[in-house]
């Protein structure tokens, strides 16, 4: 089990704390990112996805998405995002699965920052990347982080040149980390996971996405004792015993603490294993899904590794067993294989949350409270809107030309049809009720004339001079239906004038 995180107490994950050392074995690290080093001379071809190849590879095919597929995902996913609120309030089921499915390519990164929450965040604080950014930053975490670029991601076009844009907005995002959580600093695991953000959003978002992955799905796992990281070590070798409990046995003859397998893999959430197209796919959940997905990789991985007794042969001893999981079989990490594996494993955020209490007090037992105190998990896109109900703002172009008010463009959307249904429908509830009323008025005018009719008409005759029978009992209701109408007209034509303003701004809008 994980050592006591007290003073002179060193895990074995603490050289991912800010040191120059690398997350994966020192011999399989690249010596540089200039393609020169790399074996990269003269032409460069990259992949699909960014990363250069060289021309004598040949690797295998990946199962490819349809272009008719893939626009109708498209289609989809863009009716999602300008109306997202809605969605997750109300379809985030439909959500989820989509997420499962896979996003399109050209709307991951905004996908990913509506999942995450992070476009509201920065909408809430819209100078505050910038403020940081012009900041000089610590020297102690400016020198380390600048230490590290070169290690991330060394093949991918974005990050092959020192000291190129990809290394230098890799420096701004996390430098403005550094500053935006002083009392956390520079993680180097964080390195990797603002790189794979990088590469699908413009260095603002990408930090805003960050903070959201450090605050709300990984809370912790970047403090300086890296206590989270434990106790997920912790809680992923319990759920192991209810996926696979011939591989839970084997780990606990061998005393194998979990934070030597697994630090890596959670610290940058499979990023530096798995293929790049299984690391997307994985990623789409995680953001929509939260740290759950995480376990479930984790879990697939060691089930599949050393989850049978004919695995097990090779894997006679500690050293064996290590080099198992350092180099896992690629074809439990392809997408087609991992994936539907994923989807169905029964680990829900119930079962992480319910031993995550179970080892949160055996830990209290063994060591004391926890030192860093952070703040509570959140379990994905879900529980992050519910957290912070502000509103996304709509997925629209800013308009070039602004037409005046009066004037409406394009169609009515479905809402503006439906207020005008009801707006239509009150007013010929309020003509009825004035016409009703008007009966009413008529009705007790001519009782009250007829009761009168005969006391009076003797002085209407003198009153007229002797000229004839005249009846009056008509005349004062003329001007009251007059008056009436009138203004009932004025106020008829004031609310349809205040109506037409309001479909113009809506539409506008």
């Amino acid at each position: 089990m994980a050592r006591s995180p007290g003073e002179g107490s060193v895990s074995p994950s603490a050289s991912l704390r800010g040191t120059r050392e690398t997350l994966s074995d020192p011999e399989l690290e690249s010596l540089g990112s200039d393609s020169e080093i790399n074996g990269f001379t003269t032409e460069r071809k990259t992949d699909k996805y960014g990363f250069l190849i060289k021309t004598e590879e040949n690797g295998g095919r990946e199962e490819e998405v349809s272009v008719e597929v893939l626009r109708q995902r498209e289609a989809k996913w863009l009716d999602m995002l300008l109306n997202w609120d809605k969605w997750m309030a109300k379809r985030h089921k439909k959500i989820k699965l989509r997420c499962q499915k896979g996003i399109p390519p050209s709307l991951r990164g905004r996908a990913w920052q509506y999942l995450s929450g992070s476009r509201v965040k920065m909408d809430q604080s819209p100078n505050k990347f910038t403020e940081l950014d012009s900041m000089a930053g610590d020297p102690k975490w400016v020198d380390i982080i600048e230490r590290d670029l070169h290690r991330q991601f060394p093949f991918h076009e974005m990050f092959v040149a020192r000291g190129g844009h990809g290394q230098q907005d890799l420096f701004r995002v996390l430098k403005a980390y550094t500053l935006y959580r002083p009392d956390e600093g520079y993680c180097q695991a964080q390195a990797p996971i603002a790189a794979v953000l990088l590469m699908h959003m413009p260095a603002e978002q990408a930090f805003w996405c960050l903070v959201q992955i450090c605050e709300k799905y990984l809370p912790g796992y970047y403090s300086e004792k890296l206590e989270a990281i434990q106790l997920d070590g912790r809680i992923l070798f319990s759920l192991l015993r209810k996926i696979s409990p011939m591989a839970y046995k084997h780990l606990s003859k061998q005393k194998i603490d979990p934070i030597l397998y697994m630090t890596e893999w959670f610290m940058c959430a499979f990023s530096r294993t798995l293929p790049w197209s299984s690391v997307l796919r994985v990623w789409d959940m995680f953001f929509c899904e939260g740290v759950k997905i995480v376990f479930r990789v984790a879990l697939v991985l060691l089930k599949y590794s050393l989850g049978s007794s004919e695995k097990l042969k090779s894997c006679q001893g500690q050293y064996e067993t290590m080099e198992k999981l350092r180099a896992i079989d690629p074809k439990y990490m392809q997408e087609g294989f991992l994936i539907p594996e994923i989807v169905e494993l029964p680990i829900t955020e119930r079962d992480v949350e319910r031993e995550h209490l179970i080892q949160l007090k055996k830990w209290k037992e063994e060591y004391g409270e926890l030192q860093c105190k952070s703040p509570t998990r959140l379990h994905g896109a879900k529980a992050i809107s519910d957290a912070d109900p502000v509103g996304h703002k709509p997925l629209v172009h800013s308009p070039s030309i602004i037409l005046p008010s009066s004037v409406s463009s394009g169609k009515k959307t479905k809402e503006q049809k439906q207020e005008e249904k009801e707006q239509e429908k009150q007013r010929a509830k309020e003509m009825r009720e004035r016409e009703k009323m008007e009966k009413e008025k008529k009705k007790l005018e001519k009782k009250k004339s007829k009761g009168k009719g005969d006391q009076s008409n003797g002085a209407m005759k003198e009153e007229n001079g002797g000229e004839g029978t005249r009846d009056h009992r008509q005349e004062p209701v003329q001007p009251l239906l007059a008056k009436v109408t009138q203004k009932d007209s004025l106020n008829v034509h004031k609310s349809s004038e205040s109506l037409c303003s309001k479909e113009s701004e809506d539409t506008y809008l």
